[in-house]
């Protein structure tokens, strides 16, 4: 069975990875269990019109070759894939998140602040120039502290299925900005929505909030 999730390139010391949810990869709970991924590569900088299908295995001998993560609050639902650089077309074009443009501790996050998720909810995107659309959102929990004490913070967006895999950004001030050619902070990975099981479907709406992992665990996920 096909289905649409999102994802986002991260490069690190040469190593380019792609980035997205573990659940994506693999869902022992609803028995979703690819044997690859597919993406979309933009091979022409001209002409946005111009890609071309690559195909990522996920297990090479039998063994998984994506990285996912532990930490005190269980499983991190991130996964990251290394990627052949020199296995991709040599006319493709693309950008990467780098360490960069991670937030790093002293930073203060507000709640409140404004975000953006770029992916593809429910597949949807601007099929002639392949590019993803964005959601408004903002951070809906304390960002310096784990919700729950599971390593993801909450965000108050409009998200669909589609959308795993997401990066979470916020945009950096021109003065801040010198991370080179993507001006942005990378606070986080979109996973999945946020509902409360006591929640009456007849009186209730959905809450409309989202969990989005830490961004920092690449860090460790991308480490040789």
């Amino acid at each position: 069975m096909l289905t649409n999730a999102s994802s986002f390139f991260f490069e690190r010391d040469e190593r380019l990875f792609l980035v997205t949810s573990r659940h994506v990869v693999i869902d022992e709970q609803s028995h979703h269990l690819p044997d690859r991924v597919e993406i979309e590569l933009h091979t022409d900088p001209e002409n946005m019109a111009k890609s071309l299908g690559f195909s990522i295995p996920l297990y090479h001998h039998g063994k998984a070759v994506w990285r996912q993560g532990l930490d005190s609050g269980g499983e991190v639902d991130v996964a990251a894939i290394e990627i052949d650089r020199s296995a991709l077309p040599e006319s493709t074009v693309y950008r990467a998140f780098n360490p960069t443009n991670l937030s790093t501790p002293h930073e203060h996050i507000e709640i409140g602040a404004s975000l953006l998720i770029v992916g593809f909810p429910l597949g949807f995107h601007d099929t002639l120039h392949h590019m993803p659309v964005v959601r408004q959102a903002v951070i809906a929990s304390s960002f310096d502290l784990r919700f729950q004490g599971h390593g993801y913070f909450l965000t108050d967006a409009r998200t669909h299925r589609g959308t795993s895999g997401a990066p979470v950004v916020m945009r950096l001030s021109e003065s801040a900005s010198n991370t080179g050619a993507l001006p942005w902070r990378l606070l986080g990975v979109h996973s999945s929505r946020l509902d409360v099981g006591t929640r009456d479907l007849t009186l209730d709406e959905a809450l409309g909030l989202n969990c989005a992992w830490y961004a920092d665990i690449l860090l460790t996920l991308t480490a040789t």
